[in-house]
């Protein structure tokens, strides 16, 4: 095969040529054909001995697929969405009820790999490192893939850290196959990727960046549930369902004649329950409407402006905006409509996902969101405790009581502004922006050794295993003037 001309990494380029003997493609594994596969060669350094990931690997298994449920009904399940900057998420949103040998079968072990193989073409082939933090066993659906990396040759981490990279993201890419909704990428092809197999000790240093970015995102949690257990101490603690009946009557005038809601969920027992349980707080409550500012200002991106853009993958379970996507305006979705300043939050409008509330950091002033988003700003409190109020679970059952709709329940802006949130007094408002202020310097410390993590794999291909080990030294003490870099 001729050397191919040059592209644009990642992206398909019409000016691109190569030549490739038939025999060559007839050798791939799928057979390819397509243009952009050939291409799109990825950048290999002939300092370093590389081997694809496939003889590296002990394990190479497809997911479950089976129906999910949000009611905690069988065994938590991850999703291609529960993935973030190479980290499986320590929560998940679903599970799936499944025999005892598919669970045996599919649960995953402390470090397993997580490769999703179906996405969009943005977001297609996010690889993640599974840490087991409890004794609950996790399976994962079929559109990811767990591999199981051979220890004497790759370590979990450097994997991670290698197809997350610009020179793995963009093999990946190359391998894809677009269709109308979605990218999918044969596993087989994924272990047909060449990876430079650095020495043990530098991937072991690669793999204490990952273990010290995993304690990071663990204090974050450990704050962040301070955070809520003192919210809900002081808004007279969290609802139980109890002996509540599950039957309520109703009469119209105090249904449908008042609100226009007509729907069962909606006049549920416990939601009275709920109601009165806020209402009970010791400094009374206000409606949303009245407490906080609704931003319903509309934006419409310029075509030729490149935006940030945030939808509801890029929310944790903390409320934090762990990623987005770089987009010029001409080729973002119509849902992003919306821009965001420093200090507003996120709360979801669909109903599955209404835990995805955030709250906007500096980093992101200026950015997009989906109009799935409402966005407020409360008139007192402090952005960090609003943002614990709208995410605590008495509000995110107010929540869920205001959704409607049957395909895709969500919440119209005339309920969202009707829900109640309590008040609270000035000390509880500086101890729960203390908290999440902690919960913020834990999460960027966090991102930072990734972030270091991948760039060091991504300057060893560029130059070499030495300047990559030096460079992840310099790097890393600057970060910890005072910390002993990783051994």
């Amino acid at each position: 095969m001729s050397s191919p001309s040059k592209g644009v990494p990642g992206k398909p380029n019409a000016l691109a040529t190569a030549t490739v003997q038939f025999a060559e493609t007839a050798a791939n594994k799928d057979f390819r054909i397509d243009s952009e596969f050939w291409t799109q060669s990825p950048q290999r350094n002939p300092k370093l001995t590389y081997s694809p990931i496939g003889d590296c690997l002990l394990v190479s298994q497809y997911g479950v697929s089976m129906a999910m449920n949000e009611s905690g009904e069988g065994s938590p399940i991850y999703r291609m969405d529960e993935i973030h900057n190479m980290i499986c998420d320590f929560e998940v949103g679903k599970c799936a009820q499944l025999s005892d040998s598919e669970v045996e079968r599919h649960t995953l072990n402390d470090r397993d790999v997580l490769f999703n193989r179906t996405n969009s073409y943005e977001w297609v082939g996010r690889t993640g490192v599974y840490r087991s933090t409890g004794d609950e066993a996790f399976v994962f659906a079929s559109y990811l893939v767990r591999f199981v990396p051979d220890a004497a040759k790759l370590l979990p981490e450097y994997l991670a850290a290698f197809l997350s990279s610009r020179f793995g993201v963009a093999d990946i890419r190359r391998r894809s196959r677009p269709s109308i909704n979605q990218t999918n990428v044969n596993p087989e092809e994924v272990k047909a990727i060449p990876i430079p197999l650095l020495h043990l000790d530098t991937q072991s240093k690669i793999r204490a960046l990952f273990d010290e970015a995993v304690a990071a995102l663990l204090e974050a949690r450990a704050v962040y549930d301070e955070a809520s257990l003192l919210l809900a101490s002081v808004i007279q603690g969290t609802w139980t369902d109890g002996e509540i009946p599950s039957v309520n009557v109703v009469g119209f005038s105090s249904s449908f004649g008042l609100n226009g809601r007509i729907d069962a969920e909606y006049y549920q027992p416990r939601y009275e329950g709920i109601e009165a349980q806020l209402r009970a707080s010791p400094l009374g409550v206000d409606l949303l409407t009245d407490a906080c500012e609704v931003s319903e200002e509309g934006f419409v991106p310029i075509p030729t402006v490149s935006y940030r853009y945030i939808e509801l993958s890029n929310i944790d379970s903390t409320g934090s905006i762990i990623g987005h996507t770089d987009a010029l305006g001409s080729d973002l979705p119509t849902r992003a409509r919306r821009r965001v300043r420093s200090g507003d939050v996120l709360v979801s409008s669909v109903e599955g996902s209404l835990g995805s509330c955030a709250m906007v950091g500096d980093d992101y002033d200026g950015a997009l969101c989906s109009t799935g988003f409402y966005i407020i700003r409360h008139k007192t409190l402090s952005p960090e405790a609003l943002l614990v109020l709208v995410k605590s679970p008495l509000v995110q059952s107010m929540l869920k009581q205001a959704c409607s709709g049957t395909i895709l329940a969500a919440m119209t802006l005339p309920e969202f502004r009707g829900v109640i949130l309590p008040r609270l007094d000035s000390d509880t408002q500086l101890q729960l922006r203390d908290l999440i202020r902690r919960n913020r310097q834990a999460k960027t410390l966090s991102a930072n050794l990734l972030t270091l993590a991948r760039q060091t794999v991504e300057c060893a291909i560029e130059t070499d295993e030495a300047t990559a080990v030096e460079f992840l030294q310099t790097e890393y003490a600057a970060q910890h003037c005072d910390a002993t870099v990783p051994a």
